[in-house]
C-alpha cells in the first residue's frame, strides 16, 4: 500500500479507471451475473462501492471541507449493503458507473490539496469515535482491491 498521503490519494483515485473500464468490458448480460455461486453481481459490487463513497463523502469528507461536525457513524454493514444491492436494481450499468466516478472524484477533489497534517487530524464522528482521512483511505483502499480481484477473477472466467 502507498506510504505518503499523496500516494494514498493517487491509489484511491486509480480505482476510477478500473470502474470506467467495466462499462466497456462487460456486456449488460454479464454485468448482472453473480461473480460466483451465492455472490453479488458486478453491478451490485460497483453500487456497493459507490454507496460507501457517497456515504463517507456526505457524512465525513464534505463535512470536514465545510468545517462542520463529522456525522459518519458505524452502520449495520449488512443492512447498508442490502440497500445498495436493492438500489442497483433500479439503475443501469452506466448510471452506477457514473455515480461511482462522481462520488470518488468528489472525495479526491476534497482531499487532494490538503496538507499532510490534515490527513492525520482526528475528528470525532457521529458515534463519538475518532475519524481521520488517512485512516479512511487506509481502510478503503484494501476494500477496493478485494472487490477488484473478485471482479477480475469473474471476468477471466467468463472471457
Amino acid at each position: 500500500m502507498a506510504k505518503t498521503n499523496a500516494e494514498l490519494v493517487q491509489e484511491y483515485d486509480g480505482f476510477i479507471g478500473f470502474i470506467d473500464s467495466l462499462e466497456d468490458v462487460l456486456e449488460d448480460g454479464k454485468w448482472g451475473l453473480p461473480i460466483a455461486e451465492g455472490k453479488w453481481t458486478v453491478k451490485d459490487i460497483v453500487c456497493h462501492l459507490m454507496k460507501w463513497d457517497k456515504y463517507f463523502y456526505e457524512e465525513a469528507i464534505h463535512k470536514i471541507e465545510l468545517n462542520e461536525p463529522v456525522t459518519v457513524k458505524h452502520l449495520d454493514f449488512n443492512e447498508f449493503n442490502a440497500q445498495a444491492v436493492e438500489y442497483a436494481k433500479s439503475r443501469t450499468r452506466k448510471e452506477i458507473c457514473d455515480e461511482f466516478v462522481e462520488y470518488r472524484k468528489r472525495i479526491i477533489s476534497s482531499i487532494s490539496g490538503l496538507q499532510d497534517e490534515d490527513y492525520l487530524r482526528t475528528y470525532i464522528d457521529g458515534d463519538g469515535k475518532k475519524f481521520s482521512i488517512c485512516g479512511y483511505l487506509r481502510s478503503f483502499i484494501p476494500h477496493d482491491k478485494k472487490h477488484k480481484k473478485q471482479i477480475e477473477k469473474f471476468m477471466s472466467m467468463i472471457a
